[in-house]
């Protein structure tokens, strides 16, 4: 078969030849959604018997909108004008549901996978956290925002559904601020939130109604990360308390525990999380539990084990807002490849690398400011994250997006790569200096590639078969541009740009 070179960067490299950063176009790859019906996100859920399940149907296309299911379990009821499925299962066991949505431009139809059993989060969490953009400035009223942003930029219809607080929302000791003081607990030794948060059931109930969920943050410390109070020696007493308040995810960051643990033995490490995940275990709420401990220990060999649905596995990605992109390249392409963390990630605990850090971002000076990174570097960020089956947490502001930007977190094949139902997180296949190549394997089969240059200047990236252990003619698919190329056989080379990806989906044409 002829030899070709598929040109498909070419149209965001700027000054690509120059050594130093370059300015870019930032390109709109993805056609807009159409207006008929299309079912997206995830298409299987994991909740534990009897506890509240809440699903809000994922689904582009104009509005109003009718939605139906066949064949949900009993105990859950559908909103036929929202399609939000809430409710409960009694009855262990895998149910599949036939979800349907449908417009005065036509219908479409999508399985959904309910698993009624012990384990939850068998596909990444996808959603937005407040911290990289709002840090110590959150408030109630900025999360309602939040939530209305999720559903009118349509976020919501392509599988976002967590909407999470991060640090900040509880009283700060010594405070000179009004808005941060109060008495950390109350009498029973449940903590407190803050003025900024006057009423946190009705917060969550805010976020419920549009079928949404809501994510809450503290330390097994006594001091978060900001000095606010914590859950030292009360986390019974403050998991109960986010249960009374109606949260459904809680980040779990290490901070001022290190001041407790006795050393850095892999059994101190372990030793908050194992305790925080059996007391949410007791609970009659499901609230997923992200461990924030920076990939001390190695913990991708033991989060699942100890009750992590996901696990950070390096510091913080925006720590400094000037080297995002070297902590890019650094956290998410070399320590996933030399540790092969790809052998951790699955159904129920997934590698967390951080948040997507796109949009505008906090600079750290008091000051809201578009993400440093090139649009090359947005579209390595959001490949690579669907690769590595790593959770889809935007912390960008929500309300502030743009065209671009909304653009890279709605493509619904680059999602569908990340919520793969199998699970298989991908890894490195090739590397040639800068240019690399990163597989995974899904459950039809398939498999997704990303051609990438972390290099300077225009590259020719080279995706071959017995790289990726594969043979015979493949379909080749543009993910970002969603279109078919061709069928190739042996190989697929594509120009890739200065720090850029060409991201493709390899089907058997046989």
């Amino acid at each position: 078969m002829r030899r070709r070179v598929w040109v498909l960067a070419l149209i965001i490299i700027g000054a690509a030849e120059l050594a130093a950063r370059p300015q870019e176009t930032a390109v709109i790859l993805t056609p807009a959604p159409g207006p008929a019906p299309r079912i997206n996100g995830t298409r299987v859920v994991g909740v534990r018997p009897a506890s509240p399940l809440l699903f809000r149907i994922p689904a582009t296309g104009e509005r109003p909108m009718e939605f139906a299911a066949d064949g949900l379990p009993s105990g859950l009821a559908l909103d036929p004008s929202t399609g939000i499925i809430s409710g409960a299962i009694r009855e262990r066991g895998q149910y599949s549901a036939l979800l349907k949505a449908s417009n005065s431009k036509g219908s479409a139809s999508r399985e959904l996978r309910i698993v009624c059993g012990d384990t939850l989060a068998l596909t990444p969490h996808m959603g937005w956290n407040s911290w990289y953009v709002w840090e110590n400035h959150v408030t109630d009223e900025i999360m309602r925002a939040a939530a209305e942003a999720m559903v009118s930029s349509g976020m919501a219809d392509h599988g976002y559904m967590y909407v999470n607080i991060d640090d900040c929302w509880s009283v700060k000791p010594g405070a000179s601020d009004p808005t941060l003081q109060g008495e950390p607990r109350d009498r029973s030794g449940k903590i407190n939130s803050n003025p900024r948060f006057p009423d946190m059931r009705a917060l969550t109930d805010h976020i419920h109604a549009k079928g949404l969920k809501a994510g809450i943050y503290t330390s097994p410390g006594p001091l978060t990360c900001a000095d606010h109070a914590a859950a030292w020696q009360h986390e019974e007493a403050d998991v109960e308390r986010f249960v009374e308040w109606g949260f459904d995810f809680l980040k779990y960051d290490w901070c001022s525990y290190g001041r407790i643990a006795k050393d850095k033995s892999r059994e101190e490490f372990q030793k908050p999380y194992r305790l925080i995940s059996e007391i949410l275990k007791k609970q009659p709420r499901d609230i997923v539990l992200n461990l924030c401990q920076y990939g001390m220990g190695d913990v991708w060999e033991w989060g699942k084990e100890v009750g992590g649905n996901s696990w950070r596995t390096a510091g913080d990605l925006g720590g400094s807002f000037e080297k995002i992109g070297i902590a890019l390249f650094r956290d998410g392409f070399d320590l996933y490849a030399e540790k092969g963390l790809h052998r951790y990630g699955g159904p129920g605990g997934w590698n967390d690398p951080d948040y997507l850090l796109l949009g505008h971002l906090s600079n750290w000076k008091g000051q809201t400011v578009p993400t440093p990174l090139t649009p090359n570097e947005q579209y390595s960020h959001m490949s690579l994250w669907s690769l590595l089956a790593a959770p889809l947490i935007f912390s960008g502001d929500i309300t502030r997006l743009d065209e671009f930007t909304l653009n890279l977190l709605t493509n619904d094949e680059v999602i569908e790569v990340d919520q793969d139902p199998l699970g298989r997180p991908g890894e490195r296949a090739a590397k040639d200096g800068d240019l690399e190549v990163w597989s995974r394997r899904l459950e039809d089969g398939s498999l997704a590639v990303g051609l990438f240059n972390r290099g300077e200047g225009l590259k020719i990236v080279a995706a071959r078969w017995e790289d990726l252990g594969i043979s015979g003619p493949r379909r080749v698919r543009d993910l970002w541009r969603q279109r078919d190329i061709g069928v190739f056989e042996g190989r697929f080379e594509a120009y890739v740009a200065r720090h850029g990806v060409v991201l493709i989906r390899l089907r058997s044409a046989e």
